[in-house]
């Protein structure tokens, strides 16, 4: 069956070679040194000319890369080139490919896929944050912080909303913002609700077919972060794509601190 698209990522191949500089790309990725363009004219069997001519588009698509080797007699520099290093023969990528076999493996060899995609994202959350040490505090405001470096380490790209815009009913003359320790802050526990607008999903195509798994592990992540800090804050819920391009975090505090 004739697949219905390439399955290749998307600008992640390099072109592909053919004839004579087919066999001049060969050379590069063989060579133990960098070669000149006398040395794959004379391999190749054509003029230096037209081996600088194929040398020089391999290095403009990105395939080759140009240098100057040292002459021990006087003269200008040596010219040399090297082929980049490709783990594809022509540096393509099917990342995409990949993960929608995976998606079908947990979706169907797994009894709840949600529950074990949220696990991953919890451990996965908790082994990308640096735990404070035992004696030390994280306050809900710094907890929050870091949780956004670590969503945009990650490619999301967050915003955050005011605590009254969550429509949690909480009090606007509330510090609710600043962390102490004499828990002397005006707030329940659990009354401040907070949204992260998280923009640019970075596996937003995997997500559009399967937010149910994709997103409990994005979900996952967030709460993994924050109980590795051992902070007052929770991620209670994550709303995929509440617009094309926004999913909706919410974040609540979980005491007066």
């Amino acid at each position: 069956m004739t697949p219905r698209g390439p399955l290749t990522d998307p600008g992640t191949h390099a072109p592909a070679q053919r004839g004579k500089r087919a066999a001049v790309l060969r050379l590069l990725r063989e060579a133990d040194a960098p070669l000149s363009a006398a040395d794959i004219a004379e391999r190749v069997g054509v003029h230096v000319n037209t081996a600088r001519f194929h040398l020089d588009a391999l290095v403009a698509d990105g395939q080759a890369v140009r240098a100057t080797a040292p002459r021990e007699e006087p003269g200008r520099p040596k010219v040399v080139y090297s082929a980049v290093a490709t783990e594809g023969p022509d540096g393509s990528r099917s990342f995409r490919l990949l993960s929608d076999i995976l998606l079908g493996v947990v979706s169907s060899a797994v009894d709840d896929p949600v529950a074990a995609a949220t696990r991953a994202g919890h451990a996965w959350g908790a082994y990308l944050t640096d735990a404070p040490a035992p004696t030390e505090r994280i306050g809900a405001q710094e907890a929050e912080r870091r949780l956004v470096a670590t969503l945009e380490a990650v490619g999301f790209a967050p915003e955050a909303e005011a605590e009254t815009e969550a429509g949690t009913g909480a009090d606007p003359g509330a510090d609710s913002d600043t962390d102490t320790g004499s828990g002397a802050d005006e707030d329940p526990p659990g009354s401040a609700g907070r949204r992260l607008r998280l923009h640019h999903c970075p596996f937003r195509e995997v997500a559009e077919r399967r937010p149910d798994i994709v997103c409990a592990i994005h979900l996952g992540l967030m709460r993994g972060t924050v109980e590795t800090l051992r902070a007052p804050l929770t991620a209670e819920s994550l709303e995929p794509f509440v617009t094309p391009h926004v999913c909706v975090a919410t974040l609540r505090r979980t005491d007066a601190a």
